[in-house]
C-alpha cells in the first residue's frame, strides 16, 4: 500500500519557492491494550475526578485550564489559548545551511519524507545542491497549530525534514557528571580497537526487530486459540570482572565463530 501524503507545504529558500508534500518516515508499532471490567470484561473508561471533593466527577464541559505558579494557578480561558496558537502557514523557511557534523543526534526527534508536488524539476536540483555541497538546511514551519525547527537534508537523491528539539529541552554535554575510576590501559585501548575491527559490517534493518512485540503477539495469537502458551524468563546476563576480561572473552568468541563459520 503507497504511502499518504499527511501535510503538503513550501519549501521557502529566499525568492525560490519548492512545492512538497510531507510523508512520516516512521511508524508506530506498539502494542496497545484496552483496559477492561475485570468481572464483566467489558471496556471501561477513565473520568476526570476531584479528590477535594470525595472524588466527584467533573463533566468536561467544567473543566478549565490552570498554571501553577506558586501555591495558587493562573487561570486561562480557551479563547486565550485559541488567540496564541501560531497562525496557519504552509511555508518550510529555510534560514540557513550548516555542515552536517554541526548537529549531535541529541537534536533530532522525528524525521519526515518530502516527496515533489508539481515542480519535480526544482525538487531534485534541490536535493542534488545539498548532496554536492554536502550541507543541510536550518527550517522553520508550522503544521497543525504547532511551530517546528528542523533540518532538510538531502538522502538517496530525496529530501528529507527531521523536527529538532528546542534548546531548553537539551542537556549541554558539560552539565553531565565527569565519569569517576582509573583510567584504561594501553593494552585495553588495543584489545577495544581490535573488538570494533572484528565486528564492523554493513547495516542490515532487518536484523533489528521488536522483539518485545512480537513475542506479545504470538503470546495472544497463542491464547486467542484456545492454547496455554507457557512463559519463558529472559535470561539474566552476568557482569564480567573487568573490561580487560570482558574484550578478551568477546575477541575469543568472534575469532571462535570465524573459525568454525
Amino acid at each position: 500500500m503507497a504511502a499518504r501524503a499527511i501535510w503538503k507545504g513550501v519549501v521557502q529558500i529566499g525568492s525560490q519557492r519548492v512545492p512538497v508534500k510531507l510523508f512520516s518516515a516512521v511508524e508506530d508499532r506498539t502494542v496497545h491494550f484496552r483496559v477492561l471490567d475485570a468481572s464483566a470484561e467489558d471496556p471501561v473508561h477513565q473520568q476526570l475526578v476531584d479528590p477535594a471533593h470525595d472524588d466527584r466527577v467533573v463533566p468536561y464541559a467544567e473543566v478549565q485550564r490552570g498554571y501553577k505558579i506558586d501555591d495558587s494557578f493562573v487561570i486561562l480561558r480557551k479563547e486565550e489559548l485559541d488567540a496564541l496558537v501560531p497562525k496557519q502557514s504552509r511555508e518550510i523557511e529555510v534560514s540557513r545551511f550548516v555542515s552536517p557534523q554541526k548537529l549531535g543526534a541529541e537534536w533530532f526527534v522525528r524525521p519526515y519524507y518530502l516527496g515533489p508536488d508539481g515542480d519535480e524539476e526544482a525538487y531534485f536540483a534541490l536535493a542534488r545542491a545539498l548532496a554536492e555541497e554536502d550541507k543541510e538546511g536550518i527550517a522553520h514551519w508550522t503544521m497543525r497549530n504547532h511551530e517546528y525547527s528542523g533540518v532538510l537534508r538531502e538522502h538517496g537523491g530525496y529530501l528529507v525534514l527531521i523536527t529538532l528539539r528546542h534548546a531548553d529541552e537539551v542537556v549541554a554535554r558539560d552539565k553531565l557528571p565527569r565519569p569517576e575510576g582509573r583510567a584504561h590501559s594501553e593494552k585495553e585501548a588495543k584489545m577495544a580497537e581490535q573488538l570494533v575491527s572484528a565486528f564492523q559490517g554493513e547495516f542490515d534493518p532487518g536484523e533489528y526487530k521488536d522483539e518485545y512485540r512480537e513475542r506479545v503477539l504470538e503470546f495472544v495469537e497463542a491464547k486467542a486459540k484456545g492454547k496455554r502458551p507457557r512463559l519463558k524468563k529472559p535470561r539474566e546476563k552476568r557482569s564480567e570482572a573487568s573490561l580487560s576480561d570482558a574484550l578478551s572473552k568477546s575477541l575469543a568468541s568472534i575469532r571462535k565463530e570465524r573459525h568454525v563459520a
